[in-house]
């Protein structure tokens, strides 16, 4: 999506459905920005490569924790993604489920805030799942997790366009890859044709006709 478009979906999120919302004070762009800012500053190096924080706490004024109250469902959600995309562009990836939590900072005045980021290790608590398109959700509990036509795959897609052996899901110490096993058709993820490729939370990985979405539960 990139950095420009995270923005752009931030604005129109208080310009559409909550356009009533006042335009002046501390705008949730403003919020975005910081927030991957932060993702930058709080990287670190770990056994596969950058790893990123995935727990985000937005300190509000009570002021602006009140303007934002009707679209914060919808905030959070978009600040998560926002998360998920800089992750991908950058390159980082996270040890455990994206979080944005919001909350409010009686210290604070109107328009200053400050965004916590931390990095929270999957401590056997999180299990990376599967979400297929018609909601169903399949836990990636066994490996190698090798998802294809074949009945005795973990995951069998009954979908013309899948080879026998599609692809497989296998855990490199902190970090999750999809890897393509020569399919005929290949594997994406975010649309783009991968061989090997880490997933983040969010991530949705194409497998013949058939878009599953990775999720971290």
């Amino acid at each position: 999506m990139g950095l420009q478009q995270f923005e752009q979906r931030l604005e129109q999120l208080v310009e559409g459905v909550f356009g009533r919302v006042s335009r002046g004070g501390l705008q949730p762009v403003e919020l975005g920005r910081r927030l991957t800012r932060e993702m930058d500053l709080e990287r670190s190096v770990g056994m596969r490569g950058l790893i990123a924080p995935n727990r985000f706490t937005v300190r509000l004024s009570p002021r602006d924790r009140e303007r934002f109250e009707p679209f914060e469902e919808g905030l959070v959600r978009e600040l998560a993604e926002g998360a998920r995309e800089h992750a991908r562009s950058e390159g980082y990836h996270f040890l455990g489920a994206v979080e944005v939590l919001m909350e409010t900072e009686p210290s604070l005045g109107p328009g200053s805030f400050r965004v916590v980021a931390e990095t929270l290790a999957d401590a056997g608590g999180v299990t990376p799942t599967l979400v297929l398109p018609d909601g169903r959700r399949v836990a990636v509990d066994r490996e190698p997790f090798v998802i294809g036509r074949l009945p005795e795959c973990a995951l069998a897609l009954p979908d013309p366009n899948v080879s026998r052996r599609h692809a497989e899901i296998r855990r490199r110490r902190d970090a999750v890859v999809v890897v393509d096993l020569d399919s005929t058709n290949g594997t994406l993820v975010n649309d783009s044709p991968v061989q090997e490729s880490p997933l983040v939370d969010g991530d949705q990985i194409t497998i013949g006709e058939t878009v599953l979405r990775y999720e971290l539960v």
